[in-house]
């Protein structure tokens, strides 16, 4: 099946294209043209824009299922199909620190089984863990933290059949730039977070391969002007990117704001970093890996100690918080939360963009950036 989508923009990666008519070929981008050919049949969103489907790269859990469910049938109907509704048409499913056994059968899980998605597409596995440090542990488990493995992790990776594309860890645990140079030539994308590293640590951890910062300012040491931090050290290394999580909890506007001035939005990937509770009804108590949480006021908290624990945020609401904060346009907005997302876990070679022969999973907004449709393949899975 064939069409052309007429809509008053397209977010091209590097571009805006204003009227006219992008073709969809058998569920895959083709060209943008002024005038669609005589009798094609038009799919007409006049007074719309159209955008690349949302790719989250850091994600627990939606619709009252964790990553650490450990469920399969959950993650590929119930987590997947759930994400078309706020946008996400690609998603890197994201554990929490745990112990070997419980990471290895994820791995396996989601390696067998992962291209039979029904909705959102799992492009890749997000460890967020377990190589970290006490200091800042937030809702991580600090009794599987350990020093990085490269055999440990190559037994991961080998259950998950290759999808193991992105991990977590702390710049000053033991061996770490060794595992860093190893595992970055094997094309696996370095996130450096929850870690109580000085500047220069963290610098060295990016000298060695790492090139993301999990989620910006949180769950790492702070920017000081004696000493700058993780925090400093991921203003300062301009070729790295940054994670930001806009839900107006984690993170100040003016913060965010700093953030994006310094590295561009073509360096900070919006995430969510949300939990089970995300797409639920506000209230109620849950369990975030393996401790208690409770969500008020659009915010998840420890029970211990009334910690931020993960979020409630969905990437279609960051993608408008940000615009609606006067932070950014909403092309840099979109382009955030796609093609940056994207290119930081190395996969925008499949998602993220607009791009002739590529897989037409695509979002229609309205002009004040509320999500109106997602398209799967060039087929509407959910309206708004």
């Amino acid at each position: 099946m064939s069409y052309f989508i007429k809509a008053d923009k397209f977010f091209y990666p590097y571009e805006t294209k204003r009227g006219g008519y992008l073709e969809i070929i058998e569920g895959k981008f083709g060209n943008w043209a002024s005038q669609a050919p005589e009798n094609a049949e038009i799919l007409d969103y006049s007074g719309y824009n159209i955008a690349p489907g949302l790719v989250d790269t850091h994600i627990h859990g939606f619709h009252d299922f964790d990553v650490m469910d450990d469920d399969i049938r959950g993650l590929l109907t119930t987590m997947s199909e759930g994400l078309l509704s706020v946008g996400v048409t690609s998603f890197f499913p994201s554990t929490l620190t745990g112990d070997h056994e419980t990471l290895r059968h994820i791995c396996e899980e989601i390696g067998n089984h992962y291209q039979e998605a029904k909705g959102a597409k799992i492009q890749g596995i997000f460890f967020e863990g377990p190589y970290f440090t006490e200091k800042h542990k937030g809702a991580q488990n600090p009794n599987y933290m350990t020093d990085p493995s490269v055999a440990e992790f190559h037994e991961w990776n080998a259950a998950a059949k290759g999808m193991l594309k992105k991990i977590g860890l702390a710049p000053e645990r033991k061996g770490v730039a060794e595992f860093i140079r190893t595992i970055s030539s094997e094309g696996v994308a370095i996130a450096l977070g929850h870690s109580n590293a000085s500047y220069e640590q963290a610098v060295r951890g990016v000298e060695a391969g790492a090139n993301i910062w999990v989620h910006t300012y949180n769950g790492m040491s702070a920017l000081n002007h004696r000493e700058p931090g993780m925090v400093g050290a991921a203003f300062d290394t301009p070729n790295t990117y940054t994670e930001l999580i806009c839900d107006g909890h984690h993170v100040h506007p003016a913060a965010c704001k700093a953030l994006i001035n310094a590295k561009g939005a073509d360096h900070v990937v919006l995430v969510t970093d949300s939990m089970r509770a995300a797409g639920m009804p506000e209230g109620g108590s849950y369990v975030l890996g393996e401790f208690p949480v409770v969500v008020k006021d659009g915010a998840v908290r420890l029970v211990s100690d009334g910690n931020l624990a993960a979020s409630l945020l969905t990437l279609n609401q960051a993608v408008k918080n940000v615009v609606d904060w006067g932070i950014v346009t909403p092309e840099e907005a979109v382009m955030m939360a796609t093609l940056t997302a994207a290119i930081s876990a190395k996969v925008d070679n499949v998602c993220g963009q607009i791009k002739y022969s590529h897989a037409a999973d695509f979002i229609v907004l309205k002009p004040d950036m509320t999500l109106s449709a997602t398209y799967l393949d060039g087929e509407k899975r959910f309206e708004a």
